[in-house]
């Protein structure tokens, strides 16, 4: 029997440490799965905390099978809200590490790495001309009843 391997492997099925030599994946899933994973990382820091007893009992399972399942059920928990989206760290740090590993740009940070540059107003660098007065600030005396 000749088995045929998955063609359509995503992201998520690869192991952290493989994610940056995988040449199938690009740069923007590489970026959005160590985010993702990052995110659960830090979800399964929070979970385990929340698991913490504050007081001590006699009622709870201490045993070694029960730190095994709680341990299990941490990280099926924290991967399954990463995966979901909802808390959204992922997404923000996919957007300010896509920023940094963006092409250079000439024209600016902004814009595409073709684009002209942008024309820049001819204002005072320190003052824009939005914030110009025609007087000069004179501050009032406040007066307490």
């Amino acid at each position: 029997m000749n088995i045929t391997p998955l063609q359509n492997k995503s992201a998520a099925d690869i192991p952290l440490e493989q994610i940056a030599h995988d040449r199938a994946l690009s740069q923007p899933q590489k970026v959005a799965e160590v985010s993702r994973q990052f995110e659960a990382l830090m979800l399964r820091q929070i979970l385990q905390e929340t698991q913490k007893t504050v007081i001590p009992s006699t009622y709870a399972d201490n045993s070694t099978t029960a730190g095994i399942y709680n341990s299990m059920v941490v990280n099926q928990l924290a991967d399954d809200i990463s995966k979901s989206g909802t808390l959204g760290l992922a997404q923000t740090l996919e957007q300010q590490l896509g920023r940094q590993l963006g092409p250079a740009s000439p024209a600016g940070p902004d814009r595409p790495a073709g684009a002209t540059p942008a024309p820049t107003p001819e204002t005072d660098a320190v003052r824009p001309t939005h914030l110009k007065t025609t007087r000069p600030f004179q501050p009032t005396a406040i007066h307490h009843p």
